[in-house]
């Protein structure tokens, strides 16, 4: 062999090594670079996920906040309205307690009240109330309740008051009365027409 040939094939296996250990060194520095990335987009992942689950959190935070600011609205404009509609009801209803105390039921309403009154009281001193718009009935509501009638000085919308003072009882069949007891206890139901 000569030299010639001898640095031929010096060459030719310094150049291999070269090659290998080049081939050896982008290898490593591929893999080593893949990993990063693989590591980086692993963590990019994480924190993509925990964002969306921050931001999905808080959207539903704030649905929540405007779903029950909306409920609040919702809930005062039914009250408004319940509170009117409740208001025209007993608006109504005195118009037509006004229509009734001029029909003859309502004569015989007050001499049953009267009665019942009475006997309540039994031999006892009873004071019985009229309203001052029924007074030109008090004649004929005392023939038939058999019992002297007083016109009361302020008015109760109608319907009577007994008084029976040595047992300290007020028999309290007003109108008045009656409409603000219901008027108290009143509720305004929504629903089907089967509740």
């Amino acid at each position: 062999m000569t030299i010639e040939e001898k640095l031929q094939h010096f060459m030719e296996y310094s150049m291999e090594e070269a090659r290998g250990r080049y081939d050896r060194e982008i290898k490593e520095y591929t893999d080593t670079m893949e990993g990063i990335f693989q590591e980086y987009q692993e963590n990019r992942r994480r924190q993509e996920n925990l964002e969306i689950k921050a931001e999905t959190e808080r959207l539903i935070r704030e649905n929540n906040k405007r779903f029950s600011e909306e409920q609040v609205k919702i809930r005062r404009t039914i009250s408004s309205l319940q509170e009117e509609l409740k208001a025209k009801l007993f608006v109504e209803m005195k118009d037509r307690l006004a229509r009734f105390a001029e029909s003859t039921e309502y004569h015989q309403l007050l001499v049953k009240q009267l009665r019942e009154a009475v006997a309540f009281a039994r031999e006892e001193e009873v004071i019985l109330y009229i309203d001052p718009s029924d007074a030109e009935r008090r004649t004929s509501l005392e023939v038939e309740a058999g019992a002297h009638v007083t016109v009361s000085s302020y008015s109760f919308l109608g319907g009577t008051r007994a008084v029976i003072p040595k047992r300290n009882i007020l028999i309290d069949n007003s109108f008045e009365t009656k409409l603000a007891e219901a008027k108290e206890n009143f509720k305004l139901r929504g629903g089907t027409a089967n509740e």
